[in-house]
């Protein structure tokens, strides 16, 4: 006997490619659903499957699925943001299978509310299961194998413009921008704008042609607030992008007054924004991509960088967001997913996603690469002989953050307060805390500093063997280790690019040690010719972001 799917939405941009492929499966009874009954049958006539007018928000919606006794549901309709998840509750009640194409992070992480009762039915009730989290998280799972220590999460997808876009993915995006976005950054919950920085990507596989260089943004994800816990990730980012520099950059730009506070949001302009969409749609390309990135540490202290990219052509990037529906109806059926409501997160093999890939014009490839740390190069096998606390904080794979106590001490003079001042250096204090938060771009690390509310920062980088900027100062660290210590003596200077004569070179008696609590220790003393003393910082700090 045949077992019927219902796919609700199942004429919509990615619904109609999961009922396309699953009404060419055996032993599948295929009905598309969804509130518009003429475009469900158009689609039936042309692809196969029963179409059925049906509106999960509607009443009578329990005793349609018990008339229908289906086997599986799978909601492609969408919006799900400020959604509730009522056919998932429906499918419960009929004992039937249920999966949706979620991508707001509360709807999918809420699912698990109905956990005690898809057990108690026998059934599975799977939220996320599109690119995001189920191909992502698939992806995190594959890469992340025999990796002790995950600094990083990243996942970036970046469609080609002559792809479909409907009322409600336009909504969602739009929905976001200029709105806090809470990210996952060095163990900590902070707060940016959506679709508030702006980036530069190219995406490439062997044997394709590369993207091209594109721009991205951060936007919510379910992977920003899963991620975390279930990959006990220290940092986890997500990013997307519009092919068209005119209209990633313009969804930027309007996303100003939010941020600002002179609007609530601009998902009123959603009808508005997908229709001068559309008058683009014949600009740009149909290739698309995307990568899920994964850095940190090797069971055996290796800094490795991991990632999976796929590339899809001719037009084929709609058919990712379906690509775990499909394979989790194959595993239903062969009672291969355990019962529950829970997200989907890894709930199949990245080898099953490329194999269900093999079908379309989509290319994927992963690559494995070692990470160089800035200090490991510097000091050379030294390196390996710093105490394990030291060797911790110059592990800046993505982002680390440590916290602390210190104690500051400034000179009095009139040019050494001058100096202090310009260099945005810490008021004097006999006991505040200090947080460090050190920020890998690039082969450089960008390290920001707070005292008490006071903040400076420096950008560090290769340069025989470090260099230090201050704003127009960059100075030449000559790093020593030895007897459990890192010492830091400034070997040379420059100012707009011009060499500091050795005789204006600032001193800095700089150490790093470790105490005998274990914790590391800094203290920092600065003397400029001519004005002194400038200050003294000493203290402690422990990593904040395990």
């Amino acid at each position: 006997m045949n077992k019927l799917v219902l796919i609700v939405g199942g004429y919509g941009v990615f619904g109609a490619r999961i009922a396309r492929a699953l009404a060419r499966e055996p032993g599948l009874d295929l009905v598309v659903a969804g509130r518009d009954g003429n475009a469900a049958a158009a689609h039936c006539a042309r692809w196969g499957g029963r179409p059925l007018a049906l509106d999960r928000a509607a009443p009578g919606l329990d005793q349609v699925l018990a008339g229908l006794a289906p086997f599986l549901i799978i909601d492609a309709a969408g919006p799900f943001q400020g959604a509730a998840p009522q056919l998932a509750r429906a499918a419960i009640a009929a004992g039937a299978h249920y999966l949706d194409l979620s991508d707001d992070a509360a709807f999918t992480a809420a699912i698990g509310q109905w956990d005690e009762a898809a057990k108690a039915r026998g059934v599975a009730v799977l939220s996320g299961v599109s690119s995001v989290p189920a191909l992502s998280s698939a992806a995190v799972a594959a890469l992340a194998e025999g990796m002790a220590d995950l600094h990083l999460i990243e996942t970036v997808i970046l469609p080609g413009n002559r792809a479909p876009r409907g009322l409600s993915v336009v909504r969602a995006i739009v929905g976001q921008v200029g709105r806090p976005l809470a990210e996952w950054r060095a163990g900590r919950w902070v707060s940016a704008p959506a679709w508030g920085d702006l980036r530069r990507l190219d995406l490439s596989v062997p044997g394709q042609a590369a993207l091209g260089r594109r721009w991205a943004s951060r936007i919510g994800a379910p992977d920003l607030l899963l991620f975390p816990a279930r990959f006990r990730a220290r940092t986890v980012a997500f990013a997307a992008g519009l092919e068209l520099t005119v209209m990633h950059l313009g969804l930027w730009l309007l996303g100003w007054p939010v941020r600002l506070g002179l609007a609530a949001g601009l998902a009123p302009l959603a009808p508005l924004l997908r229709a001068l969409a559309d008058r683009l749609h014949r600009f740009g390309s149909d290739r698309g991509g995307m990568r899920v990135r994964v850095a940190g540490l090797t069971e055996t202290g290796q800094a490795v960088t991991r990632d999976w990219t796929l590339i899809a052509e001719a037009g084929d990037g709609p058919e990712v967001p379906g690509l775990p529906a499909r394979i989790l109806c194959s595993l239903l059926q062969a009672g291969a997913v355990a019962p529950g409501a829970r997200p989907c997160l890894a709930e199949f093999s990245l080898a099953a996603a490329e194999t269900a890939m093999a079908a379309h014009a989509i290319t994927s490839h992963r690559r494995d690469a070692p990470q160089p740390l800035l200090f490991r190069q510097a000091l050379g096998e030294a390196f390996d002989r710093l105490p394990p606390v030291l060797r911790d904080l110059h592990t800046v794979i993505a982002e680390r953050r440590w916290c602390g106590r210190a104690q500051v001490e400034r000179g009095t003079g009139l040019l050494s307060r001058l100096a202090a001042r310009l260099l945005g250096l810490p008021p004097a204090a006999a006991d505040v805390a200090v947080e460090v938060l050190m920020t890998r771009r690039g082969d450089h690390e960008i390290w920001r500093r707070d005292f008490g509310g006071k903040r400076f920062r420096s950008v560090l980088g290769p340069g025989r063997p470090v260099v230090e900027r201050f704003g127009l100062l960059r100075f030449t660290l000559n790093l020593l280790a030895g007897d459990g210590a890192l010492h830091f003596p400034v070997g040379a200077g420059r100012v707009l690019g011009l060499p500091l004569p050795r005789a204006l070179l600032p001193v800095s008696e700089t150490a790093e040690t470790v105490d005998d609590q274990g914790r590391a220790c800094f203290d920092v003393a600065i003397r400029l010719p001519l004005a002194g003393f400038v200050i003294r910082y000493r203290g402690w700090l422990r990593p904040a972001d395990d």
